[in-house]
């Protein structure tokens, strides 16, 4: 599998497109990274840029984008609503295939000597390429800002990872580190005042808020705060009071499961010194930070908040939760925005839960699913919201075949050329098979007599899907099978070392031709199981839908099969053949089977 890394630097500059373009610019100048997405805030002055590549270029790129930024940009002059300490605020390296945390975390470390050595500019990793614990939060990295910084390099502690310990007036610091991928989400409110912003800010994010009493309803912010005694320690979340920390740590531990010394260390306390602090009430969620802020741009009060990982705190979730906040305060969330790029997996969690919802089919194709967490989730509220640019990681299918239109798919296999050919087709069937048990059950879901059944059939119609999309890039797959053995037809063969390499090269690659249509028969042989599925439900309307599915899938197994035998001699190999006709036997056999009984309870319905 290809590495391949994201790199999302933060730039302190909104407003001028000029300079943002120039930066954009140094980064698209490296050959093999694709600039995926730039987002700049005018009210923040602050741009988000992704791309996406493999290692090597995409450091570099990185690395000439900080460098073109610190030319440009003079951040003693700078203003923003956004916290910020450098021209490149954050550059963060995050895997997407192929490679691991810890790479990445030495990809950073690779960049960001790079920036202290030949920039000039302080260095602080942060997160998962932290040099201590203490500086995997941004937060506490940032502290200060960028007014902060002569002090901050003056304290020994905070002496840079890389770079001088001498504040740069131009360029700032720069944070480089290494994250799971970070989802920036913001949700809209109807209002301008950035106190219902923050209320409901500070209720989701993990870090909570102040614990206050009296006159918390419906704002909460409005009640007075709590803060520790000598004596008389508050639960942030109950009316218990314990009379020491070390009691409050055991109560904590044993209602909520969690380390309160951890919890009041994480936010910057210190658990042996907390009289006079104000305790703390638990946010929602974990894994997620928030404040609120009014965004001129859109003449409205957003949540902000960083999501730093999806798989554990939902987008959909944390958007129903502000909503019911919300709701519950006379606010109302008119949409949300996602700054960036999001993961395609985060948006298909979010499509299948609004789906689940609504008691709708969550196995239709991923761009629907799409589509409905865009629409559920009010994602062109304040801003476009193109799929193609904003999903990272959508499905596509790419190849000449499966992109053409099917009149043209028709003609191009009509022509005097072996292929596409029967492998080929046979894919299409048994991709056309799987769309056709999945339609069966998605014209199911939603009738009173199948509701019982509703968790059981989108599990069948997601896994149809899944099926479907792998026949269909085995279309141009059983094309692109034969290419080694084209390549070792073209070989030399003037001497017999040649003429037996060459005859090695072949023999292999007729191994390799038989190895994509079996898949494709395997595949098409699971079709048929879906179609029983499917014939099983008992919809009468679509009966014979689930038998014409399971025709043209044994049609797909049957054609893969000939594909696959029409190779086997030319490996010349009676072991292999015998293995694979043991196979394709068994394939045979049972798909006709399987298909015969669907065609008899298919005709009964009749």
């Amino acid at each position: 599998m290809k590495k391949v890394i994201e790199c999302v630097p933060n730039f302190s500059e909104g407003r001028d497109l000029a300079v943002i373009k120039q930066i954009t610019d140094a980064i698209e100048a490296v050959q093999g990274v694709q600039l995926l997405d730039v987002d700049p805030g005018e009210s923040t002055n602050r741009t988000v840029v992704t791309f996406i590549g493999e290692p090597v270029p995409v450091k570099e790129a990185a690395f000439r984008a900080v460098k073109k930024a610190s030319e440009l940009i003079d951040m003693s002059k700078h203003t923003g609503e956004h916290a910020r300490f450098g021209a490149t605020d954050v550059c963060p390296f995050v895997p997407v295939s192929g490679t691991t945390m810890e790479e990445c975390a030495e990809f950073a470390r690779e960049v960001g000597r790079r920036i202290g050595e030949e920039l000039r500019i302080p260095v602080y990793l942060y997160e998962q390429a932290a040099s201590t614990p203490e500086r995997q939060n941004l937060a506490k990295v940032r502290a200060g800002q960028y007014e902060g910084l002569p002090k901050k390099l003056a304290d020994p502690a905070w002496k840079p990872d890389f770079g001088p310990a001498v504040f740069n007036s131009r360029s700032g610091a720069t944070a480089v580190g290494a994250r799971e991928f970070l989802i920036a989400y913001n949700i809209n409110l109807n209002t301008t005042d950035r106190r219902y912003a923050n209320e409901i800010a500070y209720e989701i994010r993990e870090r909570g808020r102040w614990k206050r009493i009296g006159n918390v309803e419906p704002f909460y912010y409005k009640g007075d705060v709590v803060y520790f005694e000598d004596g008389k320690y508050a639960d942030g979340n109950s009316d218990f009071v314990a009379g020491s920390f070390e009691e409050l740590a055991a109560f904590y531990k044993k209602t909520y499961g969690a380390d309160l010394y951890e919890r009041y260390r994480s936010i910057g306390l210190d658990p042996e010194s907390l009289t006079g602090r104000p305790v703390y009430k638990d946010g929602m969620f974990t894994h997620l930070k928030g404040i609120g802020w009014v965004v001129d741009d859109y003449n409205c009060a957003q949540i902000s908040l960083n999501m730093t990982n999806y798989k554990v705190t939902a987008p959909a979730e944390v958007l129903e939760a502000a909503r019911k906040l919300a709701m519950e305060r006379g606010i109302v969330v008119t949409g949300s925005e996602v700054v960036g790029v999001v993961p395609f997996e985060a948006m298909q969690q979010a499509g299948r839960f609004y789906l689940r919802r609504m008691q709708k089919s969550t196995g239709i194709p991923a761009r629907d699913v799409v589509a409905t967490a865009v629409q559920a989730m009010g994602l062109r509220d304040v801003a476009e919201f193109d799929i193609d640019k904003k999903v990272i990681g959508l499905p596509v299918f790419e190849g000449p075949l499966v992109n053409l239109k099917v009149s043209d798919f028709v003609d191009e296999v009509s022509r005097d050329t072996p292929a596409p050919g029967g492998g080929s087709i046979a894919a299409l069937a048994g991709a056309l098979g799987s769309a056709l048990a999945s339609m069966v059950v998605n014209l199911s879901v939603g009738k009173g007599e199948f509701d019982s059944q509703y968790a059981d059939l989108c599990e069948l119609a997601e896994k149809a899907q899944t099926i479907k999309d792998k026949l269909i890039r085995a279309i141009d797959a059983d094309t692109e099978a034969f290419n080694e053995v084209i390549a070792g037809m073209r070989m030399a063969k003037d001497t017999a070392e040649q003429q037996t390499l060459r005859s090695q090269v072949i023999r292999a690659g007729y191994k390799s031709a038989a190895e994509v249509p079996l898949q494709t028969a395997k595949l098409c042989r699971q079709v048929l199981d879906l179609c029983t599925a499917a014939a099983d439900i008992g919809n009468q309307s679509v009966m014979s839908d689930a038998g014409v599915g399971a025709l043209i899938a044994y049609a797909g197994v049957q054609g893969a099969i000939h594909n696959v035998r029409i190779n086997l001699p030319n490996t010349k190999d009676d072991t292999f053949i015998s293995e694979m006709e043991s196979q394709l036997g068994a394939l045979l056999s049972e798909s006709r089977e399987i298909c015969d009984a669907i065609q008899q309870k298919v005709n009964k319905s009749f």
